[in-house]
């Protein structure tokens, strides 16, 4: 393909609407085009390295036995209602209603549709297991579109769904799925950490998340620095190393006044103690009845982790009903004398010499020995972990990092089948429910991922798999006639041996050519120029190392394309068994 006829309009400034590298150089470097506040354009280039994306994810999931099919994005509101989610998922979803007046949305996932499908046509255990797969575009109204492709209004994922016939089964495709994103995310030169993660609206069993490390993630997450541990923040768990055991334990507490103080930094900075000394009383509600959350006083509550423990409607109570449970205002509660149940951190479990609210305005109580002066606690892991907590599978420490969360696996169980009818029969004839597990790839997100972790200042860096093109060719001099007619050899014959190429064909300063070949991001550049052919040699560039090599004209075509073959493997890992 020559320059002067692909669309390529790259961009010297930054554009201000863009926050991120990635981002910056998508736009940049004319791969995509903004129409509005989550939605954007593929240009040509763009859409050549997001279908290798897609090449490759179809390579892997054929490779791991799972079909293609495609199913509509515009669905029936009914069957999210038969599930249960759509009241969950209700303010992310686009709504609409149809000539006929019924409800409809556009599919932001496709669990029910394809439970749906499997409950219509599988019906024995001969049919098992199966595993469906595609590639579609999905819709999620965010509240907030940002960082371009990563979190937009409509995207492209590839979900898969696995329908099993016992749990057993079931953890076999799991893993086959675990796998083929190990291949998957390896062939398009991402290095990813695989996380424990909530199963969050998904529901079901237990899921891993693969995450791109980036400054610019949105997902925090912390891993240990001795063994294999890793977990999204919602998701980790920490062995708090901190003791909170503070002067004598045979005194007993003490009423303070403490006016107008309500918050653990003015009450820390009013009796002069740290934060970590005092005991943070949360009243939540569950259920419709009142319980009392109790925390260190320099850390936060796991909310998703206490939803789990307390019940998933659990939330904070209104201020009514703190003074009705309490006795006091906002930020005075506390855990002596409390007439309702009560839930603590684990760290707190033996500590004394602890400050928190009296249950009255305008006072707190100190020398708090919780086990002693509150009344039946049940305690449970309910902190947000942290860097410098312990490891909670050995004795290393964690640390913590931001990621780009690119695929999600999940352990459904039963959840969808059970509701909606996805059942089939045993060989003794039996109704069984199918076990199901189901399986994302964010696309669009992937490919701006790469971005994200594989650029310098001059512009992209691609892995040489999903590259626009993998070389860019020459002349330095358009009207030099011996560049010309040796840059185009050079074209014709990558072209026959498979190599994807870009000729740049422009009569342009060499610089601005230069430039923009960085800034694009091709793997190798070859130049064609009348100093480099007065040496008998062209110039091959790699764009990962930066290495110039001059290479013998004789030789060059066969060199560039044994470069090409060797990048391309590096990029396929073994296929295990």
């Amino acid at each position: 393909m020559r320059w002067s006829r692909q669309f390529i309009p790259t961009l010297r400034e930054v554009p201000q609407e863009a926050e991120i590298p990635s981002h910056q150089l998508m736009l940049r470097a004319g791969l995509i085009r903004k129409l509005s506040g989550g939605l954007y354009s593929f240009l040509p280039l763009g859409l050549r390295s997001l279908r290798k994306v897609e090449r490759i994810v179809r390579e892997e999931m054929d490779r791991a036995g799972a079909l293609e099919i495609l199913m509509p994005a515009l669905q029936p509101q009914e069957i999210w209602e038969e599930s249960g989610r759509f009241e969950v998922l209700r303010h992310v979803m686009f709504k609409m209603r149809d000539r006929q007046d019924r409800s409809m949305v556009l599919g932001p996932t496709h669990e029910e549709v394809v439970t749906g499908l499997a409950a219509g046509e599988i019906n024995s255990y001969r049919q098992l297991p199966r595993n469906f797969y595609q590639i579609q575009t999905k819709f999620r109204d965010e509240i907030r579109p940002r960082f371009g492709l990563m979190r937009a209004k409509e995207f492209i994922m590839k979900d898969a769904y696995s329908f099993d016939p016992g749990w057993d089964e079931a953890e076999t495709s799991y893993q086959a799925m675990y796998q083929a994103y190990v291949r998957i995310f390896h062939r398009c030169g991402l290095r990813t950490k695989v996380v424990e993660a909530d199963t969050g609206a998904m529901g079901g069993k237990s899921s891993h998340e693969f995450m791109v490390l980036a400054e610019a993630g949105e997902d925090g997450l912390v891993e240990c620095d001795r063994c294999s541990y890793a977990a999204n923040l919602e998701q980790a768990e920490g062995r708090f190393l901190d003791t909170l055991t503070f002067g004598d334990d045979a005194l007993t507490p003490e009423k303070v006044a403490t006016p107008g103080q309500r918050t653990i930094e003015e009450v820390s900075a009013f009796l002069k103690a740290e934060p970590r000394q005092f005991i943070k009383t949360l009243i939540y509600v569950t259920d419709g009845k009142p319980v009392a959350v109790l925390a260190p006083g320099h850390r936060e509550i796991n909310e998703i982790a206490l939803r789990k423990e307390i019940g998933a409607d659990a939330v904070l109570a209104d201020p009514d009903v703190i003074v009705a449970a309490t006795g006091a205002p906002v930020g005075f509660a506390g855990p002596v004398g409390l007439s309702i149940p009560i839930v603590a951190d684990i760290s707190l479990r033996g500590s004394r010499g602890m400050i928190s609210g009296a249950n009255e305005a305008d006072f707190h109580l100190r020398n708090i020995g919780l086990d002693r002066d509150a009344g039946e606690i049940r305690y449970l892991p309910l902190l947000i972990a942290k860097g410098g907590d312990g490891c909670p599978r050995c004795d290393g420490m964690l640390k913590e990092a931001r990621g780009i969360e690119v695929g999600h696996v999940f352990k459904l169980g039963t959840k969808y089948s059970e509701k909606l009818g996805a059942t089939y029969l045993d060989a003794q004839g039996e109704k069984q429910t199918m076990i199901m597990g189901c399986y994302g790839i964010g696309v669009t997100r992937t490919l701006q991922s790469v971005i994200e972790q594989s650029h310098d200042a001059q512009g992209i860096v691609w892995p040489v798999s999903i590259a626009p093109y993998e070389v860019t060719v020459m002349a330095i001099n358009a009207t030099h006639a011996p560049s010309v007619a040796l840059a185009e050899q050079l074209v014709d014959g990558l072209t026959a041996a498979g190599v994807d190429v870009l000729y740049d064909d422009r009569d342009e300063r060499p610089g601005v050519k230069f430039k923009d070949v960085d800034l694009i991001g091709t793997p190798l550049r070859v130049s064609v120029g009348e100093r480099s052919l007065a040496k008998g040699e062209v110039e091959v560039k790699d764009r990962k190392t930066g290495a110039l090599t001059g290479v013998p004209v004789e030789q060059a075509l066969g060199i560039i394309v044994e470069q090409v073959q060797a990048m391309r493997a590096a990029l396929m890992p073994p296929v295990a068994g």
